[in-house]
C-alpha cells in the first residue's frame, strides 16, 4: 500500500481498479471490502487520512489487493480533477466508479452559512458528478464499465423542513444514474443507485441527530453490508435503483403512488424531531 504520490509499479497486475468515494466509514468502507472480495485493486478517497490508512492495511491483508489512500475534501472545487489526476498518476484506468460520499444539514437552510450549503452541494453532486464524466469515456473506450452512487430513500421524498437541499440531492443522483444509464448501456456501462432508509452508520452522529435516531426501531435499520450486497448484486444483473429492505421499497412506492400533499403532510409530521434549530 502506498499513498498517491508515490510510484507504484502494477505492470504485473490485471485487477480491475475500484475508486470508491466516502470510504473512511459506513457504506464506503462496506464498498470496500465487499470489492476487495471480488478482485478489485482500490483508491480509497475520504477526508479522514488515519481512517483511510487502517481500512487499507485491513484490505491489503484480508484481500492481497492493492489498496491507494486517496485524503481529499470533495466539498472543494476542483476535488474531482484532483482524484482523477492521482489515478492518472497511477497508471490505472477506473473500471468502478462508487459515488458515496456525502451527509446531511439538518437546520434551516437560511440558519446555515452559505459556504456550508454550498460545500454539501459540491460534495454530494458537483464532484460526484465531475468524477462520473472523467471515468466515463475511460469505461466506454474499453466497452465495459460500472458507476454505482448512494443515493437514499429520501430521493422519493418531497421537501420537508430541515435538511433542506438532501431529498433534491438525492433525487439528482438517481435522475442523474438513469440519465447515464440510458446514454451508455448499449456501450457496455452498468450504473446503479443504492437508495437505503436508515442504515447503521455514523451519518446521524456526523449531523447532530444521533440523539433523535436512537429512538427509532432497531428493525427499520440495515447494516451498510446489506446496502452494498444489494447494490452490487443489483448493479451485476442491469438493475439501475435498488431499494433494498422491503419496508424501504414500500415506503418509496407509496411515495410515488399517494398524492404528493397527502405525503408531505405525513412526513413534515414524522420528520420535524430531525430538524434541529439553530444555536
Amino acid at each position: 500500500m502506498t499513498d498517491a504520490d508515490e510510484a507504484v509499479d502494477y505492470t504485473l497486475e490485471h485487477r480491475p481498479l475500484a475508486l470508491i468515494t466516502g470510504a473512511s466509514s459506513g457504506i464506503g468502507e462496506a464498498f470496500a471490502r465487499a470489492l476487495a472480495e471480488r478482485g478489485y485493486d482500490l483508491v480509497i478517497v475520504a477526508r479522514r487520512a488515519h481512517r483511510l490508512r487502517i481500512l487499507a492495511n485491513d484490505v491489503t491483508r484480508d484481500y492481497a489487493v492493492n489498496v491507494e489512500v486517496l485524503p481529499m475534501d470533495l466539498s472543494e472545487l476542483g476535488a474531482c480533477d484532483r482524484v482523477l489526476a492521482a489515478v492518472a498518476g497511477m497508471g490505472r484506468s477506473v473500471d468502478l466508479l462508487v459515488n458515496n460520499a456525502g451527509y446531511s444539514i439538518p437546520q434551516s437552510f437560511a440558519d446555515v452559512p452559505w459556504k456550508d450549503q454550498q460545500d454539501f452541494l459540491m460534495t454530494l453532486i458537483v464532484n460526484a458528478c465531475g468524477l462520473a464524466h472523467g471515468v466515463i469515456p475511460g469505461m466506454i473506450a474499453r466497452g465495459e464499465g460500472r458507476i454505482i452512487a448512494t443515493a437514499s430513500l429520501a430521493g422519493f421524498a418531497p421537501g420537508v423542513a430541515g435538511h433542506s437541499l438532501y431529498p433534491g440531492a438525492k433525487s439528482l443522483m438517481m435522475s442523474f444514474t438513469q440519465a447515464i444509464d440510458a446514454e451508455y448501456r448499449d456501450k457496455g456501462l452498468r450504473a446503479t443507485a443504492v437508495s437505503p432508509g436508515f442504515v447503521a452508520t455514523e451519518f446521524a452522529a456526523a449531523n447532530g441527530t444521533d440523539k433523535v435516531m436512537a429512538d427509532a426501531p432497531r428493525r427499520l435499520f440495515l447494516t451498510p453490508d446489506r446496502v452494498v450486497r444489494a447494490a452490487l448484486k443489483a448493479n451485476d444483473r442491469g438493475q439501475v435503483i435498488v431499494v433494498p429492505g422491503w419496508y424501504n421499497a414500500l415506503a418509496a412506492g407509496l411515495m410515488r403512488a399517494l398524492p404528493q400533499g397527502l405525503v408531505r403532510w405525513a412526513l413534515m409530521k414524522g420528520s420535524a424531531k430531525y430538524h434541529l434549530t439553530a444555536d
